[in-house]
């Protein structure tokens, strides 16, 4: 499979934000990420040192309104990126999961690459602002995100007081858990399906 290219591109403009998003499922980790809002590129970072993909984000957008919107497009762009990379799905595992820490907290991500979208999102933040970030947009985020790559993403908190600690470990735990899904199954020829289709 090393012939293959996975590699997906989303330009996306709007009224509120302008994003240029890139992203290759086999990298290394690289990134170059500037978003305007320092706790989403640190998220974006960890996303991308923990699941091998290299990533590049540049985005401008209304945050003097607030980050809703800057958030949110992003997301749609890695969930339109991701599924633009990942193509016919042949050969991958199609499913992937990751139960990590981040020092008091505990978290869980389950994926299906299944092509329908569903989130289930079981995360209690102590806290409304990390920077100028609203943590209410971590669920907008993965939303966002499942929408839009076609994607069943479980996450699940298993235990956490610090807010900052369980966001990461989040992030961390879906970026195993997506290169997992990511990764190829040698003895897999085809779509990891009965339908043979996702």
């Amino acid at each position: 499979m090393a012939d293959i290219t996975r590699i997906g591109e989303i330009q996306r403009k709007t009224s509120e934000t302008e994003v240029l998003l890139q992203i290759d499922l086999d990298g290394t980790g690289q990134h170059q990420i500037d978003t305007e809002i320092p706790f989403l590129s640190h998220m974006l970072t960890l996303f991308s040192v923990h699941s091998l993909c290299n990533l590049k984000v540049t985005s401008r957008g209304d945050i003097e309104v607030d980050d809703h919107h800057t958030v949110e497009d992003i997301a749609i762009c890695l969930g339109q990126a991701l599924k633009q990379a990942l193509g016919d799905k042949k050969c991958i595992n199609r499913y992937g999961e990751a139960i990590v820490p981040m020092d008091d907290a505990l978290a869980r991500v389950v994926i299906d690459l299944s092509g329908r979208s569903y989130l289930s999102y079981n995360v209690d933040l102590k806290r409304e602002i990390i920077g100028d970030f609203a943590t209410e947009n971590v669920k907008e985020f993965f939303h966002a995100l499942a929408n839009n790559a076609g994607m069943n993403i479980h996450i699940d908190l298993l235990r956490g007081e610090n807010t900052h600690h369980i966001i990461e470990a989040v992030f961390k735990a879906f970026s195993r858990a997506l290169k997992m899904a990511v990764d190829y199954e040698p003895r897999i020829e085809e779509v990891w399906s009965s339908k043979k289709l996702l």
